[in-house]
């Protein structure tokens, strides 16, 4: 098998145990599918995302010993994004959403994990010249069309995102691109043909399946944008570390970063042999070689 598979994390902070597990599972798929490796910083959020935590992503990859095939930094692509937007909004799929965060939480019901779920009170609403330069939000309008799907871990989903969250930002109120959006035109673009993430993602996939069909269809044709044919990529979700309260491991609550481990005199070998035990893929905290870390993950893949 040969292929594309992509590590791609958001420079919204520094890496932690989480980052590096699931950068294991990237590698261990790799190794055992023979794939290439795409490093793909995602800095879509403009509003959080810093040149430290861009530097420091590519210096402790470096550190640990992870190579990769190539790189790519998601801002360099934002003029594509645009022109995928044109797309979709010439054939009327995207709208303006001008909801508050208060409105959209007291006026949308919520899914049992506590997402909200859209209900298209924009959508046939009437824009005047005026109410373009309020605060809004652009949404896609997708169908309500059940998604079928397998994760090689988890077995097979049948999932509608209609009834998941509605439709959903690609642009938000204060004009940066969304994950969900940048993560879809990106994957397409680079032909990235598995995914491995973890868990967290997992509600994510189905309304990322049916976007970027919606995207490719709506460019389909246009040689300026020079993207491939659609062709779903394999998908597997792994599990996560989680801190003493059962949470995952995150940014937002200030994570133990790895930086923090390296910079108190940690070694690689002790710090990847810690995540795995916290991941319960070696029975003891005891130290091992990168090498041997990704040939002991891709076994269990």
């Amino acid at each position: 098998m040969s292929g594309i598979i992509r590590f791609a994390p958001s420079p919204t902070g520094f890496l932690h145990e989480g980052h590096l597990l699931s950068a294991l599972y990237v590698w261990a798929a790799a190794k055992k599918w023979g794939l290439k490796i795409h490093l793909r910083i995602e800095d879509h959020d403009q509003g959080r995302a810093r040149k430290e935590y861009i530097d420091s992503i590519y210096e402790d990859l470096a550190w640990l010993g992870f190579n990769y095939d190539s790189h790519s930094i998601q801002s360099s692509h934002f003029e594509l994004f645009k022109k995928v937007l044109d797309k979709l909004a010439a054939k009327g799929l995207v709208y303006p959403c001008y909801c508050s965060r208060k409105q959209l939480s007291l006026e949308n019901p919520r899914s049992e994990t506590g997402e909200i779920i859209y209900q298209g009170k924009c959508l046939h609403v009437a824009h005047d010249s005026c109410s373009k330069d309020l605060p809004h939000s652009l949404r896609i309008h997708i169908s309500d069309k059940v998604i079928h799907w397998h994760d090689e871990r988890l077995g097979d989903f049948d999932e509608s995102p209609q009834s998941q969250c509605g439709d959903f930002p690609i642009r938000d109120r204060d004009g940066f691109w969304t994950y969900q959006f940048a993560v879809c035109v990106d994957d397409l673009a680079q032909g990235i043909t598995h995914i491995v993430r973890g868990e967290d993602i997992l509600p994510s996939t189905a309304r990322q399946i049916l976007l970027t069909e919606m995207i490719s269809g709506a460019c389909i044709g246009d040689a300026s944008l020079d993207l491939p044919t659609y062709s779903r990529p394999l998908y597997l979700h792994h599990p996560l570390i989680v801190d003493s309260t059962g949470k995952k491991l995150s940014k937002r609550e200030h994570a133990h970063s790895i930086r923090q481990d390296k910079d108190a005199g940690i070694r690689p070998e002790q710090l990847l042999g810690r995540v795995l035990y916290k991941a319960q893929l070696q029975p003891e905290d005891t130290p091992i070689l990168l090498e041997h870390a990704i040939a002991l993950v891709a076994a269990k893949i």
